[in-house]
């Protein structure tokens, strides 16, 4: 049985320190542990098992967080599959969730009983459990209008899209495309483009062409087809891509890469590009990796800023219906495993959201 918060704004000690907290419990009995999926060394996806971990305290600039939505998102099953070497047995994956505090370290302003989401730096446990214990930086409170299980599948996908976006300068009208604009990443990023003034071309999958036209894209090809490439060309007339955001690879980037004019942006979502695509003075192409996870290990004061504000936002837009993510897809914390395989064999269309049972 999933874990009950109960009375509100208890103090307690951690290593001198003093910590806000809500009691937890498990019927009669204090909490001192809780349910997560832990990661097996060299086992990948199949080897993922439900294990329990002792219940943390959060130091002074950390919060604990208890899950009530976790979103899944391609980075967490390619960590899975791939073991970074900071990983060992045990470790819990997952980047994104929302839940409540219900603890506080004594330097952190939020208080026990906040409603937030976060995004969890992969080289500590992450949210694929009842709790979560964060960096207190990476949590963003959530608007009352804002239902949990939207917010936790939103800043990955959200994050990733605004900052591929500020690679750009700001506004304008020139041509942009948007590659993979099906994703989650891919249909956010067309709509902060399309609401930043540019003229926003995209490529997806049939399934997706209604959506997107309706989001403002002034036209959208369908990648299956043998030449859209060539297509798109032609409709732009004598103007070039300004940029391109590519959600696929960076194999893939780099052989789109003659569609932009001079002086454009590439920017890879997935991978980068270690070598220049094209030989270097022809058009002069600026090259842009984007990589979310990285503020928690390079970040300075002045980007967590950056990220809270940027989160508070999305956030905001998400909860007023100025941006539309992708339909959520509900299961079960127990079928986690399961529906990790189906994202990566890509068998549905939407976002992978489960509900947890803390209240």
């Amino acid at each position: 049985m999933l874990l009950r918060l109960l009375a509100r704004n208890r103090l307690a000690q951690d290593s001198g320190a003093v910590a806000r907290f809500l009691p937890i419990s498990r019927g009669s009995t204090m909490t001192t542990d809780y349910a997560a999926w832990g990661w097996p060394q060299g086992k990948g996806l199949q080897g993922l098992k439900l294990i329990r971990k002792p219940l943390p305290r959060p130091a002074a600039h950390e919060l604990l967080v208890a899950n009530t939505a976790i979103a899944l998102n391609p980075v967490d099953w390619k960590m899975i599959e791939w073991g970074p070497d900071d990983w060992s047995d045990g470790h819990v994956p997952g980047v994104d969730g929302a839940g409540v505090i219900v603890a506080a370290g004594s330097a952190v302003p939020m208080r026990p009983g906040t409603r937030v989401a976060y995004h969890q730096a992969l080289n500590r446990d992450g949210s694929f459990a009842e709790y979560s214990l964060i960096d207190a930086r990476c949590a963003i409170a959530l608007p009352d209008a804002l239902d949990d299980a939207l917010a936790a599948a939103l800043p990955c996908p959200g994050l990733t899209a605004l900052q591929a976006l500020d690679k750009l300068p700001q506004g304008g009208t020139e041509d942009v495309l948007v590659v993979g604009a099906g994703g989650a990443v891919g249909n956010l990023l067309v709509q902060m483009a399309v609401q930043q003034g540019f003229r926003v071309w995209a490529s997806a999958s049939p399934a997706h062409h209604e959506a997107l036209l309706s989001a403002g894209v002034t036209g959208v090809l369908d990648y299956h087809r043998q030449g859209w490439q060539n297509e798109l060309q032609s409709r732009l007339g004598l103007r070039r891509l300004h940029a391109l955001f590519d959600t696929v690879s960076g194999e893939h980037a780099a052989g789109l890469a003659p569609l932009l004019g001079y002086n454009g942006h590439l920017v890879c979502i997935q991978d980068r590009q270690e070598t220049a695509p094209l030989p270097a003075f022809s058009t002069a192409l600026s090259l842009h990796e984007v990589a979310l996870n990285s503020v928690h290990a390079h970040g300075s004061e002045s980007d967590w800023r950056a990220y809270q504000r940027n989160g508070t936002a999305l956030l905001k837009q998400v909860a007023e219906g100025q941006l539309k993510p992708s339909a959520l897809l509900p299961f079960s914390f127990a079928e986690l495993p399961e529906k990790l395989r189906s994202l990566k064999d890509g068998e549905r269309v939407g976002k992978w959201v489960a509900r947890l049972q803390n209240a």
